[in-house]
């Protein structure tokens, strides 16, 4: 059984279409249980998320909230078939860390290579972290190139559990993952999983990802989320912030 003790891509009302603020959703992860949140408000080029400004003045914000650690980053849009990304340097340098994702409204669907090569750039992207829901049909993509690059680039691929949400608009992703899941196993390639949740009750909520990983009896030791030094090992912050004993492992 996973110790699940994180959830590290969840959205406020930032976001423009989510519904809960950032208070609310810490207190949220309280109630549950969680050790670390991390909010990932979408980047500019989704309709209605903030200003590129919102992503400058992290440091305004407590980093323990209700005995939460909370980290800030974004949910950056991958624009192009290089994996070129909707944030500038500037704003880059200030997040904790960074998921990149593919979304229908600011990427031009491609081909199997073109889509894997735009999660291939975005993965050399050094404030790259995590590889946002790769589980969408509508965008296919060779997984046995995108594991291998994920292992390359030292970048976690996410299981996001939304994606397996019965009225997900995600198209085949509980076979994707299936396949993505098992050469992950074969290459040894960890895996994050998160919520996606853009409403306070869907924080932490792992259940759907979680079934599918019993049912594939996927090893625990590749699943980060039981562990922050294991997590650590792939965002620099959090490793900081562990050794400033900021966190207990």
């Amino acid at each position: 059984m996973i110790n699940d003790i994180m959830d590290l891509h969840t959205h406020t009302i930032a976001s423009g279409h989510a519904y809960n603020t950032l208070y609310e959703m810490v207190h949220a992860a309280a109630s549950r249980g969680l050790g670390l949140l991390g909010v990932t408000e979408h980047g500019p080029r989704i309709p209605g998320a903030c200003h590129p400004f919102y992503f400058i003045n992290f440091k305004v914000v407590p980093r323990e909230i209700s005995g939460v650690r909370l980290m800030l980053g974004c949910e950056l849009n991958i624009t192009g078939y290089d994996g070129s990304i909707d944030l500038e340097d500037r704003y880059l340098s200030g997040l904790d860390y960074a998921v990149a994702s593919i979304h229908e409204p600011c990427y031009t669907n491609g081909t199997t290579a073109q889509n894997t090569a735009a999660y291939l750039g975005a993965m050399k992207n050094p404030h790259v972290h995590i590889i946002g829901h790769p589980d969408d049909g509508r965008f296919p993509v060779d997984y046995e190139t995108l594991v291998c690059g994920a292992r390359e680039n030292h970048v976690l691929l996410e299981v996001n559990s939304s994606s397996l949400h019965p009225a997900c608009h995600r198209q085949n992703a509980r076979e994707n993952y299936i396949r993505m899941l098992e050469l992950c196993r074969q290459y040894q390639v960890p895996v994050i999983l998160d919520s996606d949740a853009h409403c306070e009750a869907d924080v932490g909520n792992h259940a759907r990802a979680l079934a599918l990983l019993k049912e594939l009896d996927f090893p625990e030791e590749l699943v980060v989320n039981s562990s922050l030094e294991r997590a650590a090992e792939y965002i620099p912050c959090l490793k900081s912030m562990l050794e400033a004993g900021g966190l207990q492992p």
